[in-house]
C-alpha cells in the first residue's frame, strides 16, 4: 500500500480539493446556465436535506475508522482492521437503509408542509438513492486514510466531479422539457452517478490492494466485535455533535428563509429564485478559499496536539499565529477579487450580474469565515471540542433567528437572509477566538494584522483603478483574466514586501525549497 508523509498527504489533498472546487464551480455554472435561478433554487433547497442525511448516516465514523485503522496498522493487527471494516459497514449499511426509506417517506411531507414550493419534492425524491452509496464510500475513505494513503480519497473526489459535470448538462437539459422541477431532479441524478463512479473507483482500489476477504467470516467477526463497536462509537459520536449542529442549521435554513420571505409578501416562485441566486451563485464563490483553510486545519490538529502534550504553550501560540497569518493571506486575496470583480464574475459565470450586490455586501464580514477553521482545529486539539460545538450551536441559533427577524421585513427580504448568514459566521468565529484566548492566553499579532490590512487595501486600490479605467478596453473575458492575474501578482508582491510571506513558509513547499 502506497503511504505518504504528512506533508505529501496534505499537499495531495490540497491539490485534489482545488481541482474539486474548480470542477464544482463548472458544475454550478452548467446548472445555472441550463436551469436558471428558479431551478437552482429548487436544487439548493433539497441539498441541506441530503447533507443532513449524510451526516446521520456517516455518524462521524470516517474519522474514527481512520484513527483505529492507523493504530491497528501500526502493530500489523489485520484481524482488528477486518473487524473495524465489518462493524463500520454494518452500522453505515443499516443507517443508510433506514435513512433512505425515511427520506422517501418524508419527501412529500417536507415539500408540502415545510417548503413553500411543492416542486422541491422531485429533487428530494431523486437524491434518496445516493445515501447508501455515500455510506460505503465513507468507510472505504476512512480505511485508506487510516493507512495514510491519500491517493484513493483524492482521486475519487476528482472522478466524482468529472462524472457529475459530464452528466449534469445532459440530464438537466433532457428533463428541462418536462419542467424546471424535473431538471432539478436531473441535477440530483448527476450527483448519484458521480458518487457511484467515486465508489466504484475506491472499491476497485480496495480489491486490488487488500490482503483480506471481508465477506469470509463476516457474521462471526461481527458477533465478536462488541469492543470494536464501543471504540468506534466512542470516537465517532462526539465528532458527530458539531457536524450535526451544522447540518441541522443548514437543513432549517431554506425552510425558515422561504417561509420568512412569504411573510414579507414575496411570491413562491420569486422566493425560490432569490434563494437559488444567493445560495447557488453567491455563497459558493465566497467559500472558494476555504479549501486552503481546511487543509491548514487538518495539519494544525496534530501539530497543536503534539505541542500541548509536551506542554509547549509558546509553540502552540506560534503555530496558531502561522495559521492565522496564512488564513489572512488567502482570505484577503479572495476578498479583494470578489469585492472588486463581483459584477464581471457573476456575469461571466452565471449570467447574473445583479447577484454582485450580495457579493459586495457579504465579502467584508465573510472574511471572518477564513479564521474559523484554524480556530476550531485548535479547540479540537486542546480537547475543547465540546466548547466548539456549543459555539457552533449558538451561531446556528443566531443565524436562524436573524433570518426570521430580517427576512420577514419587506425592506430587507432576501438581503436579510444574506445578512443573517454572515452574522452567524461572525458570531461563531468570535466565540471560537474568545475560547482559544481563555484556554491558552493567546495574543493577537497586531503587526501582522495591520500588514494584512495594508496589503488588502493596496491590492484593492490597484485592482479598482484597473477595473475602472482599463477594463473597457478589452473584451469581458480578457479584462477579467488580466484583472485577476494583476491582482494576484500585486497582492503577492505586497505580501512579500511586508514579510507576510516568509522564507520559512516557502521552504515548506517542495517545489520551491531548492530555490529559496
Amino acid at each position: 500500500m502506497s503511504k505518504q508523509t504528512l506533508i505529501q498527504g496534505t499537499l495531495l489533498l490540497i491539490l485534489a480539493s482545488f481541482i474539486t472546487k474548480a470542477l464544482g464551480f463548472i458544475n454550478r455554472i452548467v446548472i445555472a446556465r441550463v436551469m436558471g435561478q428558479e431551478g437552482v433554487g429548487l436544487y439548493m433547497m433539497a441539498v441541506p436535506t441530503l447533507l443532513l442525511a449524510i451526516t446521520l448516516t456517516r455518524m462521524g465514523l470516517p474519522i474514527a475508522i481512520s484513527k483505529l485503522i492507523a493504530e491497528a496498522a501500526a502493530i500489523n493487527d489485520r484481524q482488528k482492521i477486518k473487524k473495524i471494516l465489518i462493524v463500520s459497514l454494518s452500522i453505515t449499511g443499516f443507517l443508510s437503509i433506514v435513512i433512505t426509506v425515511g427520506m422517501a417517506l418524508a419527501a412529500p411531507i417536507l415539500s408540502t408542509f415545510f417548503f413553500t414550493d411543492e416542486r422541491v419534492f422531485y429533487p428530494l425524491i431523486a437524491i434518496t438513492p445516493v445515501v447508501p452509496i455515500i455510506a460505503i464510500s465513507s468507510v472505504l475513505r476512512g480505511y485508506f486514510q487510516g493507512l495514510q494513503n491519500m491517493r484513493p480519497s483524492a482521486y475519487s473526489q476528482v472522478i466524482e466531479q468529472v462524472v457529475r459535470i459530464t452528466c449534469v448538462a445532459m440530464l438537466t437539459g433532457f428533463f428541462l422539457q418536462y419542467g424546471v422541477q424535473y431538471a432539478a431532479a436531473g441535477a440530483m441524478l448527476s450527483v448519484i452517478l458521480g458518487e457511484l463512479a467515486s465508489l466504484l473507483y475506491m472499491f476497485s482500489m480496495f480489491k486490488m490492494k487488500k490482503n483480506m476477504k471481508v465477506r469470509k467470516g463476516f457474521f462471526s467477526h461481527l458477533k465478536s466485535s462488541k469492543g470494536t463497536v464501543s471504540e468506534l462509537l466512542g470516537i465517532a459520536l462526539p465528532t458527530t455533535g458539531s457536524q450535526l449542529i451544522g447540518s441541522l442549521s443548514y437543513f432549517f435554513e431554506p425552510i425558515v428563509a422561504v417561509r420568512s420571505l412569504a411573510i414579507a409578501g414575496v411570491s413562491t416562485i420569486m422566493a425560490t429564485r432569490q434563494y437559488g441566486e444567493l445560495t447557488g451563485f453567491v455563497i459558493p464563490l465566497l467559500y472558494l478559499p476555504t479549501f486552503i483553510t481546511y487543509s491548514l486545519s487538518v495539519s494544525l490538529v496534530p501539530a497543536i496536539s503534539e505541542a500541548n502534550a509536551n506542554k509547549k504553550y509558546g509553540l502552540i501560540e506560534h503555530r496558531l499565529n502561522q495559521a492565522i497569518r496564512l488564513a489572512m493571506l488567502s482570505g484577503g486575496l479572495s476578498a479583494v477579487i470578489t469585492f472588486v470583480y463581483a459584477v464581471p464574475l457573476m456575469d461571466m459565470m452565471y449570467d447574473s450580474p445583479s447577484s454582485a450586490t450580495f457579493v459586495k455586501m457579504m465579502t467584508p464580514l465573510f472574511f471572518f469565515l477564513y479564521f474559523q477553521g484554524p480556530l476550531q482545529a485548535v479547540l479540537q486539539a486542546l480537547d475543547l471540542a465540546k466548547a466548539a460545538m456549543m459555539n457552533s450551536l449558538i451561531g446556528s441559533i443566531v443565524k436562524i433567528g436573524a433570518i426570521f427577524l430580517l427576512a420577514t421585513r419587506p425592506e430587507f427580504g432576501i438581503m436579510g437572509v444574506a445578512l443573517a448568514i454572515v452574522f452567524g459566521i461572525v458570531v461563531v468565529t468570535l466565540l471560537h477566538f474568545a475560547t482559544v484566548v481563555k484556554a491558552i492566553s493567546y495574543t493577537i499579532q497586531v503587526k501582522d494584522f495591520l500588514k494584512s490590512v495594508l496589503a488588502i487595501g493596496g491590492a484593492g486600490v490597484i485592482s479598482h483603478l484597473f477595473y475602472r479605467y482599463l477594463f473597457p478596453f478589452f473584451s469581458p473575458l480578457q479584462s477579467l483574466c488580466l484583472g485577476l492575474v494583476m491582482t494576484i501578482v500585486c497582492y503577492t508582491i505586497l505580501a512579500l514586501c511586508l514579510r507576510l510571506i516568509k522564507r520559512s513558509d516557502l521552504k515548506q513547499v517542495p517545489l520551491l525549497k531548492r530555490w529559496v
